[in-house]
């Protein structure tokens, strides 16, 4: 069945994603978990905190393209220190004049076993997504032992943080 990827579909997203405690919604374009590849969009919101993983399958390279927004992706070395921040965004936000000079970052390659989240920096910004399949949940060894886990009290203050660091560039 054809999927159309129209502005209905990403703002529909959207409002889920307001809606969702997680301030976050995903809707799949891949049929299973079980699929080869996986294509999703998702939305979030600026609060959402996306706890920093690696993927450390060689086979898990993960693509995303702005759609609509600006996100934040951090690249951070194995003991938690940033070393590379980049902003990505479409241009299609409310001042995308001013954005599409100064984000020419539309989308990013992240190579498997590269710890590394990803942060709204604007209301409503939906990414296209694709990684390869199936769906297998993050190990302890992908998950990042020097972040706060999602939901937890320190969670906010390190998103406010990681905030910081892009409205500073």
């Amino acid at each position: 069945m054809l999927t159309r990827i129209d502005n209905a579909l990403l703002d529909s997203l959207c409002a889920q994603a307001a809606a969702s405690p997680r301030r976050r919604k995903n809707h799949n374009l891949h049929t299973s978990d079980t699929a080869l590849a996986h294509r999703l969009l998702n939305a979030v919101q600026t609060d959402s905190y996306i706890a920093p993983h690696r993927h450390l399958d060689p086979s898990k390279d993960e693509t995303f393209v702005v759609l609509r927004g600006l996100m934040g992706l951090i690249i951070f070395d194995d003991a938690g220190n940033v070393i590379e921040q980049i902003k990505v965004g479409s241009g299609r936000t409310a001042d995308s004049v001013a954005n599409r000079a100064e984000n020419t970052t539309l989308g990013v390659d992240i190579p498997a076993g590269t710890w590394h989240t990803s942060l709204a920096l604007v209301p409503d910004t939906v990414i296209l997504e694709a990684k390869a399949g199936p769906y297998q949940p993050l190990t302890e060894a992908e998950r990042a032992p020097w972040a706060p886990a999602e939901g937890s009290p320190e969670a906010a203050a390190q998103l406010a943080h990681w905030q910081a660091l892009f409205a500073a560039s």
